[in-house]
């Protein structure tokens, strides 16, 4: 079935066939709408656009349903093209790519404003929000990606009409057509207010990068997408610092400084990314430092703390993903109903905060890594919230009990688009909860977390002394995210080995191969051996502790007997 996408341009309104299951052709690219100050449509371009044209089509040809390859798990390691191996489906994949080549034309727009004095709030909230929904196995659902596009459309008029009003003149189009496989500079690219689903999905085919790859070849084509990853990571962390009410003017600077970089000339440079990607590992580490300082501004500083394993009786409610600021939220909103609250996957490091841990009803931890959800859910007797990446499409066996909230997304899950859980608590008090029966099923086990930089540099001098005496001979910092292939059965197996004499500092859900065991303490100390530093963005206290101990030795990290044991996963972790 074919209908018409209206595309306003200075000389008027035109029609165009589209059809959204087809997405092969560039012409029924997108809405190409005038300029919003006005301006006349560029034409320099067109016959650069028109010599791109050919190898578009070969890339969409090839790859005419989706190509993604931004995490680790993608298929054979080069793209997953049919459907993502995540079980994104093309459609969000499309849309997702769309939402990203939009961000970096309101990045554009929001960096020439700033540098004329002009800026607004919501932008820098909705951007890093935005890019942050595109993360791996944070957002399944088309319906939600719709909703992100018009809101960066409105926000873009809102800004635009800031300008005009501060008398501030639009922003000079970067002429870069190869960028974009026909489409037109994400600055003149407009979402109709009509726009549908699958509007948008026709729309987005030549925003894949594959098209970019075609045009631009791997190596470049690859490091701009190492850049735009790395920023994926850094809009999640300051997201959640600002949940926190942690805001950083700089970061919100560079997010759309570094946006407008990928939709302008200097991104046709390889030196010129590659420097742009080191800029943002170096922006991120800020990043990490500003949401490390919101936790223990707000929750105080994680000290070492005892896990229960096992369920208590009662009525129960599971938060996996990272917030911890939705856990607060829940565990007020809980308080004297009756409901015990689980944490899951790296919602495990709450524990250590003393801001969290006052609540009795904050139970216990159930299941494992990411990963293994479809599993852990499966038995969960109670609802299940979903904060932030990971989460996987349900089984039909739970998707009546999970609900997801602030950028996650999955279609035919409940969405909770406020902080008010009361549907959460509700689908909980409908469950059954964990029966004295299932606790009497579970052995009594326990873990320990909270070893946070303050915690293991309060222990410093005990550290410092078994290195000199050779009683702690090497530290191994694991970190990252787990998964299923059978190859990670090497963490669990490396560990067994190690002698006494070391000690592994643990961060991510990697910790989940080894977290349970009794590793017993370092030879003349009462420090475990086994330190679980928390979440993966706890990769700042790691950094912090290195530095430290490198500070003491008179040497640098590299110097030290530390081995780095990584694991990384997805784009948090770039």
């Amino acid at each position: 079935m074919q209908r018409s996408v209206k595309q306003v341009s200075a000389s008027g309104v035109r029609s165009f066939p589209c059809t959204t299951r087809s997405r092969r052709t560039v012409r029924v690219s997108a809405f190409q709408l005038s300029d919003l100050f006005g301006s006349k449509k560029d034409t320099k371009a067109v016959d650069k656009v028109n010599e791109l044209k050919k190898k578009n089509e070969e890339a969409l040809a090839e790859h005419n349903k989706m190509f993604c390859y931004q995490c680790e798990q993608t298929l054979h390691g080069s793209g997953c093209t049919e459907v993502g191996v995540c079980g994104k489906t093309s459609e969000v994949a499309g849309l997702q790519d769309l939402l990203v080549y939009q961000m970096k034309g309101l990045g554009c727009l929001a960096h020439h404003a700033r540098a004329h004095g002009v800026q607004d709030a919501e932008v820098n909230t909705f951007i890093n929000g935005a890019i942050f929904s595109t993360l791996t196995n944070v957002n399944f659902d088309d319906s939600r990606f719709h909703e992100f596009l018009h809101e960066g459309q409105r926000l873009k008029e809102v800004l635009s009409t800031k300008m005009k009003a501060a008398g501030v003149a639009p922003p000079p189009t970067p002429d870069v057509p190869e960028f974009w496989g026909g489409m037109p500079h994400p600055l003149l690219w407009n979402v109709p207010k009509t726009a549908g689903v699958g509007d948008l999905i026709a729309a987005a085919p030549p925003t894949y990068v594959s098209v970019r790859k075609a045009a631009l070849g791997d190596t470049l084509a690859g490091l701009q997408e190492l850049v735009v990853y790395g920023l994926k990571g850094m809009a999640a962390y300051a997201h959640h610092a600002e949940a926190l009410g942690k805001t950083d003017p700089t970061v919100y600077a560079f997010v759309a400084e570094c946006l407008a970089f990928l939709a302008g000339p200097g991104a046709r440079d390889v030196g010129q990314v590659l420097a742009m990607a080191l800029r943002v590992g170096e922006v991120n580490f800020t990043v990490m430092q500003n949401l490390s300082e919101a936790h223990s501004g707000t929750f105080g500083h994680p000290t070492p703390t005892s896990v229960d394993l096992a369920p208590k009786p009662g009525k129960a409610i599971l938060i996996t993903g990272h917030d911890m600021h939705d856990l607060e939220l829940l565990l007020k909103q809980t308080e004297g109903k009756g409901i015990n609250v689980y944490t899951h996957g790296e919602m495990l490091p709450a524990f250590g905060y003393p801001g969290l841990k006052k609540y009795p009803h904050l139970a216990g931890h159930f299941g494992g890594a990411w990963y293994r959800q479809k599993v852990d859910f499966s038995h969960f007797p109670g609802s299940i919230l979903v904060t932030t990446n990971c989460v996987l499409d349900p089984l039909e066996s739970y998707r009546a009990n999970i609900f997801t909230t602030n950028e996650t997304g999955v279609k035919g899950v409940r969405h909770v688009p406020t902080k008010d859980f009361s549907a959460v608590i509700a689908r909980a008090l409908e469950m059954p909860g964990f029966s004295e029966a299932d606790v009497a099923a579970v052995p009594k086990k326990s873990v320990t977390t909270g070893f946070g930089h303050n915690a293991v540099l309060s222990v410093g001098g005990e550290v410092v002394s078994a290195i000199k005496e050779g009683r702690l001979e090497h530290i191994f910092l694991v970190g990252g995210c787990d998964g299923a292939e059978p190859q990670r059965a090497y963490y669990s197996s490396l560990y067994k080995f190690m002698p006494q004499s070391t000690l592994m500092l643990t961060l991510g859900c990697g910790k989940f191969r080894i977290f349970d065991q009794d590793w017993g303490y370092l030879p003349g100390t009462q420090i475990p051996r086994l330190l679980d530093m928390g979440q993966c963005n706890d990769a700042y206290s790691a950094l912090v502790v290195a530095t430290e101990l490198a500070k003491i030795f008179n040497t640098d990290v590299n110097k030290l007997p530390l081995s780095l044991d990584l694991s990384w996963f997805e784009q948090k972790a770039v």
